[in-house]
């Protein structure tokens, strides 16, 4: 019935009983999985195999068609073929290396795009949902520049900073990848069907879980282990102090990866999360050149993706007051990096309020500031 050398594997992963963790200590007995797979029901119940896993097994001997994992094995390689998603299996030598050596490493990976992009050094993005503009400035900036510098970004497709991070390397002409916690052929969060599609033309979407699985809250922290193993660091933008990127930077630690933090104001509260790193020891960042010289020997100039052809980040080679009318210049200097009122801002540049507002809104087109609750801020 099975051809594909892929079967035993999605197999594997749907037998019965038989978790994650489970899978793993098995593999580790017996490394030949087509031997484990034809081992009689006796020897498997020795094993302290459930018999609903017993069962399962003796009707993959059989190749019985109606068992249901069976009948999902037939129906992930059909779902596989018909949205062009590719397995990538343990076995495979396209395994990424790097997630191979983590301690819950998923047996099967399904990819949609260029699955060659795994074996890139990483870096991994991560940081809150609800960014400021500032935080999704950084996180687009910082993707850009990193990306120009020879580092995949990776990161999950979520609202705010991960999508930032993806946009952010592929406006400036580089590949991203994204890990995501469901099904390929369910792109979630919905807001971000185009960022998907842009990213299966120009990068490469991988998730553990096969077409059809909807995404579930349970799937994200196991999504973010994939998104840390992969990587050589994450970078975390602006978390909350309950945020899901603290549990991600975490698990980096756990996996011997390098975790970096963007410090932001006191009176944040996505920033709080970034505090609380650095205080427990992750690397403050204020240029990528911080992120390069932590990783430390592994990094080598020679490692660097040649980037001649690709186009320059914006804001390397502009000067945010260059060619600024002396107006907009004193209120962009009477502003920082936390909110201000106007009536402060007016005090401070002595401007009335219909100059002022005129100031403000040509420096929001610009980019250089924002309204936020509480007034405006000052976000390059």
């Amino acid at each position: 019935m099975f051809s594909s050398s892929t079967a035993p594997w999605l197999f594997l992963t749907r037998v019965p009983t038989i978790g994650r963790t489970r899978r793993r200590e098995l593999l580790t007995e017996f490394p030949d999985l087509p031997q484990l797979l034809s081992m009689n029901a006796a020897t498997l119940r020795a094993m302290a195999m459930s018999a609903e896993a017993v069962a399962a097994i003796q009707a993959w001997q059989q190749q019985d068609p109606s068992h249901p994992a069976i009948r999902d094995v037939v129906r992930i390689q059909e779902d596989c073929q018909r949205h062009g998603i590719g397995i990538l299996t343990w076995e495979d030598p396209g395994y990424p290396e790097q997630l191979r050596h983590i301690h819950d490493a998923p047996l099967v990976l399904y990819t949609l795009g260029d699955p060659q992009l795994l074996a890139r050094d990483q870096i991994g993005i991560i940081g809150s949902r609800k960014a400021t503009p500032a935080g999704l400035d950084h996180a687009r900036r910082f993707a850009a520049e990193l990306s120009a510098r020879g580092l995949l970004v990776s990161s999950g497709l979520a609202l705010g900073v991960d999508g930032a991070a993806h946009a952010g390397a592929l406006d400036a002409g580089f590949p991203t990848l994204a890990v995501i916690g469901c099904g390929l052929d369910r792109i979630y969060p919905h807001q971000h069907r185009r960022l998907g599609a842009r990213i299966m033309v120009d990068g490469l979407i991988i998730s553990e879980y096969p077409p059809g699985t909807p995404a579930r809250a349970a799937h994200f922290p196991q999504r973010n282990r994939i998104i840390s193993g992969l990587s050589r660091g994450v970078l975390v933008v602006e978390a909350g102090l309950r945020s899901g990127s603290l549990i991600t930077a975490r698990m980096a630690l756990e996996q011997g990866r390098e975790v970096f933090a963007i410090p932001g104001s006191v009176y944040s509260p996505v920033a709080r999360g970034c505090h609380h790193l650095i205080k427990q020891g992750a690397s403050l960042v204020e240029t990528v050149d911080d992120i390069l010289e932590e990783l430390g020997a592994w990094w080598s100039p020679l490692r660097t993706v040649e980037s001649s052809s690709a186009p320059e980040p914006e804001h390397r080679c502009t000067d945010p007051l260059a060619g600024m009318e002396r107006r907009e210049i004193a209120v962009l200097e009477a502003l920082g990096y936390d909110p201000r009122s106007t009536d402060a801002l007016s005090s401070a540049t002595g401007l009335p309020a219909d100059q002022l507002m005129q100031s403000l809104l040509l420096l929001e087109l610009q980019g250089l500031v924002s309204s936020v609750p509480g007034g405006y801020q000052k976000i390059a």
